[in-house]
């Protein structure tokens, strides 16, 4: 069903009117340069592009809706990934299917979780882009919330609507400025995920599950495995065995925990909704604003400079969540050295890989600064040393029962010091079992009266 059309308020149209004008280059924004507005929202030097941006932004300008629109995103997103993507060859595709394939037999061999139900997909640069866009959006739109809350507030402090007359012109000019200022945030979040989308290599490639569904599916982009081992001087076959080895190995433990995805985007979640804006930042861009200079609106929203510093709240959350990512990435390293081990460059590809995801690439580090969020784990040595100490001592059964449930996965104790951990585990499987028995036990017991005694 169709929604009424809105009444314009008093003052509507006039407003309306000059943001056109200062889209478009006339008016009061007449020293307005459209590809320095480009370059504000990270666009190339395009004239189609450039259209798209001045639509895309006068389209804002008439939605008489209040929010995102993410559709923007996304098309910013593909269209960046179209530019640089380039079709795989039937050869190149059916050598990864062949790398995929015995990669899922050494992963029978190095760990007791079970194969996937759902076959890996080979994906192109713009095929990753559309179906991870839905978890990006997810992951940052509370920030554009907040951006989209403190353009309203500064036009509230401003008293925009403090005169006689003038309260229709402040509440439409507040959404107004929330769709603008949301779209503008939905361009920069599409650029973000188009130029990761030529920097992964597969769907767990950034540590979270990033396809979306029901249904856990690997995926590696067959592109940027090509080019991921073009410069390390090993062989190909090694480096496709090696990259679908660690991605069969993380989808592989995120069907078989199902609870982890959720308690991993929950965490995500509890750091998001924590991040304010700068307000006062936000004024001096506006008092300051130079039309023939929109790279610093632009600078200001990728530099992270509107997001203060972290809450208490926010460093726990961060905490939490980057010691989840350090036992997810660990346990993928040790499990994935466990069943390459007949690779003969199996060790320097595993460095090569954990220093690219110590340091991440110029667009995480692009996300991470407009949403404020790392998604790299700080101590994966440490971690992947832990599961290593585990492995060794209960075995790879002992260790991968560790993911049945949250209550008995290692901490971030256990990752500085695992001897406890180890100690704890060193009596068997049976034991560990024997500890999460008595744990039900203790929460149930007490409603049924009297638990049995053994």
């Amino acid at each position: 069903m169709s929604e009424e059309p809105r009444q314009s308020e008093p003052g509507d149209e006039e407003f309306r009117e000059m943001l056109r004008q200062f889209l478009a280059g006339g008016g009061q924004g007449g020293d307005l340069d459209p590809a320095k507005l480009a370059a504000a929202a990270g666009l190339p030097a395009d004239p189609e592009l450039l259209n798209r941006l001045i639509g895309q932004l006068q389209q804002a300008l008439q939605n008489s809706a209040d929010g995102v629109d993410w559709n923007v995103g996304l098309e910013q997103a593909t269209q960046l990934a179209t530019r640089s993507s380039v079709v795989s060859t039937p050869g190149e595709r059916s050598a990864l299917e062949q790398a995929l394939h015995v990669a899922a037999l050494w992963l029978d061999e190095a760990t007791e979780i079970s194969s996937l139900t759902t076959a890996p997909a080979l994906l192109s640069r713009t095929e990753w882009t559309k179906q991870t866009m839905p978890v990006w959006t997810q992951l940052a739109a509370p920030v554009a919330d907040s951006i989209a809350t403190a353009l309203t507030q500064v036009l509230d402090d401003e008293g925009v609507g403090d005169a006689p007359g003038m309260e229709g012109v402040a509440q439409s000019a507040g959404r107004i400025m929330r769709n603008v200022g949301g779209t503008l945030f939905a361009m920069q979040l599409g650029q973000v995920v188009g130029r990761l989308s030529t920097e992964v290599v597969s769907g767990g490639d950034v540590g979270i599950p990033l396809l979306d569904g029901e249904t856990t599916q690997a995926a590696l982009v067959t592109q940027n495995v090509h080019e991921f081992g073009r410069d390390l001087d090993i062989p190909d076959d090694q480096v496709a065995l090696y990259l679908a080895v660690r991605e069969l190995a993380h989808a592989r433990l995120f069907r078989h925990a199902k609870w982890l995805r959720l308690n991993l985007l929950t965490q995500i979640g509890d750091f998001s909704r924590g991040v304010r804006i700068d307000t006062e930042r936000l004024q001096e861009l506006a008092a300051d604003f130079d039309p023939s200079n929109p790279e610093e609106l632009r600078d200001a929203m990728t530099s992270g400079a509107l997001i203060p510093p972290k809450s208490a709240e926010q460093e726990a959350a961060l905490h939490r969540l980057e010691t989840m990512l350090a036992l997810i990435e660990g346990w993928v390293d040790v499990v994935t050295l466990q069943a390459t081990a007949r690779l003969p460059r199996a060790d320097a590809l595993a460095e090569t890989m954990r220093r690219r995801r110590a340091t991440g690439g110029p667009a995480e580090s692009a996300f991470s600064t407009l949403v404020g969020l790392e998604l790299r784990p700080r101590r994966l040595r440490e971690a992947a040393a832990m599961w290593q100490a585990v492995t060794d001592a209960v075995g790879s059964a002992g260790r991968d029962a560790l993911w049945a449930h949250p209550d008995i996965l290692p901490g971030s104790q256990d990752i500085d010091d695992p001897s406890f951990l180890v100690t704890r585990l060193t009596g068997g499987l049976g034991e560990q079992e024997d500890d999460v028995d008595r744990a039900l036990e203790e929460l149930l017991g007490d409603e049924g009266g009297d638990r049995p005694t053994e």
